[in-house]
């Protein structure tokens, strides 16, 4: 059975690399593209990891990572933080809200699928 990552994340080019990044990994991607909509999909689906967009309509990353961290069935779920905001300290506050890594935006595909494998370790093999 293939790992469930759970992408959530407004802008369509980005959703559309990070997909075909973990598609062809082997990976099976569900979307969201607010925060409460990536809350609610959390709970749903119970991903195997949730990639996080920090700059969403509505409730932003952080306080979308803060409401999963909260529920006991989802606390487990490693958060990974991508995102544009690369000032200093950032990193620190998506850290504070619960994420368990943080990636900068624009990042290489095979950046971000080596940080994934780090959280889901059972990932399918690089081809």
């Amino acid at each position: 059975m293939s790992k469930r990552i759970l992408v959530i994340e407004d802008h369509e080019d980005n959703r559309r690399i990070m997909n075909d990044t973990l598609s062809a990994a082997g990976f099976e991607v569900i979307e969201a593209v607010t925060g409460d909509a990536g809350v609610a999909m959390a709970e749903s689906e119970r991903p195997d990891l949730i990639l996080m967009d920090i700059q969403l309509p509505g409730i932003d990353g952080y306080e979308a990572t803060r409401l999963i961290k909260a529920k006991p069935a989802l606390r487990h779920i490693p958060i990974i933080a991508v995102t544009s905001y690369a000032l200093s300290g950032d990193d620190v506050k998506a850290k504070e809200a619960g994420c368990d890594a943080y990636l900068a935006k624009p990042f290489r595909p095979r950046e971000l699928l080596a940080m994934v494998r780090e959280f889901v370790p059972e990932a399918p093999p690089e081809e």
